[in-house]
């Protein structure tokens, strides 16, 4: 079988390739495409994931390419991390909204709405490239950013191959099961609501519900990304939130921080990534591997230990990313490792172990299909799957509270209208998108920044009406 990644010219590949390797044989892989279409990303950073993959498994054929048409033919498996406009796109998406008060951040609000002009019709002409060169049967796991707002707009253009994925709640889950001294795996959680707006309203071990206790302890708002939240919102919604709902539940502190700051986080990933890449540039990436993945580790963890740091104004436990090619306790997986899961799941012999175990559950963005009351039918929520041969089924959510409910029709109607103002490139769709979104809720706020972001981005997004 075949795994093709797009966007392979990524930060993340070489630790993307570790985990794909690590598991290729017990998927029945034998053949890894990493894709990109910027040569010099590809070079470096495709280079490092190339050298990870021989060194783990010199026998599963692993190959670079900036032919999208050579990267999926005949693919089995494809996932999606594009970042369409690169770093300089985001740094405009956010810096655009700061200038009107508005938050930026690239996957919620304005900042997400920007970045899906341009990712959308990218991702559109992907899946009409596997449609025509993939497997019949291939899958498309979306990790492009927003990546809810993307697979919305991809399963309603008919491409009913995707899945959404995001590593999200999986490290949520692993912060959960580390604080109540649970191994991987065992803890049995209910997430549902939308990508980076979601609520666990059920924490279970060993048939014991563990979520009103857990929100009572002080560990939780130390120990994990509830470190966001002060422990009287989640006491009083009752849940364990996505810590992206910062956004949300926090807005005008994100933007007071990130303005106090004084750069956005786009503007700090950006100067991570130019001083990796330029140490990186100057290194043979087969003689001077060693050195090159300790420049890669170096950098890769001060992203890290950067993440929402200039938005919350407040920092993670500091942590020194690994490439270890060999102890499997260091890697986590991120996105792949949800990617991977899924393929396990569905394939045969992972089915009949199911049966032993009961199936396997996972949080992905899948259509609603009755699963939480309110939406329709081929809404794509993020909510807690069970996955067999067939695929993954939402599990039965019903009525959500009224609470969560207004925040996530609210965006849900932002992503519809966002999803059309796209497809007819519609200024006007456009403007009532942005002016429905509860970090915008402005119809004057949401007319200039259409423009604006229209303007910006007028080499990949076309004309609009």
């Amino acid at each position: 079988m075949k795994l093709t990644v797009l966007g392979g010219g990524g930060v993340r590949s070489p630790l993307l390739a570790r985990s794909i390797l690590r598991q290729a044989r017990k998927l029945h892989l034998s053949q890894v495409v990493f894709m990109d279409s910027d040569p010099e990303k590809l070079r470096i950073y495709g280079g490092i994931a190339r050298q990870v993959a021989t060194r783990i498994d010199p026998g599963i054929a692993f190959t670079l390419t900036t032919d999208p048409v050579e990267a999926v033919r005949e693919a089995d498996y494809v996932i999606t991390t594009l970042r369409v406009g690169q770093d300089q796109g985001r740094i405009q998406d956010e810096r655009i909204a700061l200038e009107l008060g508005v938050l930026g951040q690239e996957t919620t609000g304005a900042g997400g709405f920007a970045m899906a002009l341009r990712s959308i019709p990218a991702l559109m002409e992907y899946c009409r490239l596997v449609r025509l060169h993939a497997r019949p049967h291939a899958l498309v796991f979306n990790f492009t950013n927003p990546s809810g707002l993307v697979t919305q707009a991809l399963r309603s253009a008919g491409f009913d191959n995707v899945i959404g994925i995001c590593d999200g709640p999986t490290e949520t889950i692993h912060e959960l099961e580390t604080l109540v001294g649970a191994a991987p795996g065992t803890l049995e959680v209910e997430c549902f609501g939308l990508n980076h707006l979601s609520w666990y309203r059920s924490v279970r071990y060993r048939g014991q519900e563990l979520l009103p206790g857990l929100l009572y302890r002080p560990e939780l708002y130390r120990q994990t990304e509830m470190r966001f939240f002060r422990p009287e919102l989640a006491q009083d919604l009752g849940m364990v939130l996505n810590g992206y709902l910062y956004y949300y539940y926090n807005r005008e502190e994100a933007v007071a921080n990130i303005l106090k700051g004084g750069r956005t986080r786009g503007e700090t990933i950006a100067e991570i990534n130019r001083r990796m890449t330029d140490e990186l540039r100057g290194l043979d990436l087969d003689r001077d591997y060693v050195q090159a993945v300790g420049v890669y580790l170096k950098y890769y963890s001060e992203r890290n230990n950067s993440y929402m740091a200039i938005e919350s104004g407040s920092s993670r436990e500091p942590v020194h990313a690994s490439l270890d090619l060999m102890d499997p306790s260091d890697d986590d997986g991120g996105y792949a490792g949800v990617a991977l899961g899924i393929i396990e799941a569905m394939q045969a012999d992972a089915e009949r172990n199911a049966a032993r175990r009961g199936p396997r559950r996972m949080v992905l963005s899948v259509p609603n299909r009755g699963a939480i009351d309110g939406l329709e039918d081929n809404d794509v929520v993020e909510i807690t799957c069970t996955l067999d041969r067939n695929g993954a089924t939402p599990i039965r959510i019903g009525a959500v509270p009224d609470l969560q409910m207004a925040l996530i029709r609210q965006v849900k109607l932002f992503e519809r209208l966002t999803v059309q103002a796209v497809d007819r490139r519609s200024r006007r769709l456009a403007r009532l998108a942005l002016m429905v979104h509860p970090l915008v809720c402005s119809y004057t706020l949401a007319e200039k920044l259409v423009d604006a972001y229209l303007e910006a981005h007028a080499d990949s997004v076309g004309e609009w009406t």
